[in-house]
């Protein structure tokens, strides 16, 4: 089977369900979400399996689930079945409520950086906010699975969570912004 089939070299490319162009939000709601799963797949790969093996375990489930994620945006047939579902939410919930623990009280606002695993899972958490905003902008102009919106919107969360846990976990402190006060009290 060869890799290209020339099928997209008119503007247009294939969902399930019909073809439509490739720069339609559509296509740039499930795109940056494959963009995000590319970046924790690097985040993976910066984080020491000795240490992290939990975050390991979950970061690959999240990639299974943003592939999920991506074959809901690209449904366009009447009646779809989603895959995304609010169990997959909680769960991440579930997860920042025990990595909490492990990691300081929060004071300030926290810049990106600190461990090179640290800085990349913060980059994964901006991708992962403007896939959100590109199903924001997509759940307005056409029918999608909601829970996908939801699901960003938490693994956003999760992903800042992380980032914190993996400079705690190597001993390293956050970067705080120093130029405000507390915010977070």
């Amino acid at each position: 089977m060869k890799l290209y089939t020339r099928t997209g070299d008119q503007g247009m490319t294939g969902v399930v369900g019909g073809r439509i162009r490739k720069d339609a939000i559509r296509v740039e709601a499930y795109g940056t979400v494959d963009e995000l799963n590319a970046v924790i797949g690097q985040a993976i790969s910066e984080l020491d399996p000795n240490v992290f093996h939990d975050v390991i375990r979950e970061l690959t489930e999240i990639q299974l689930e943003l592939f999920d994620a991506g074959a809901d945006l690209a449904n366009v047939t009447k009646n779809p079945a989603y895959k995304i579902a609010g169990s997959m939410i909680d769960r991440l919930e579930v997860a920042m409520d025990t990595y909490e623990k492990e990691i300081p009280p929060i004071r300030r606002f926290v810049l990106p950086g600190g461990s090179k695993a640290a800085a990349v899972l913060h980059v994964a958490r901006v991708v992962a906010r403007r896939a959100e905003r590109r199903v924001v902008t997509l759940a307005e102009q056409e029918s999608i699975n909601l829970e996908v919106r939801k699901y960003l919107n938490r693994l956003s969360d999760y992903l800042f969570m992380i980032a914190r846990l993996a400079n705690a976990r190597q001993g390293i402190s956050d970067i705080e912004y120093v130029r405000g006060g507390d915010v977070f009290k």
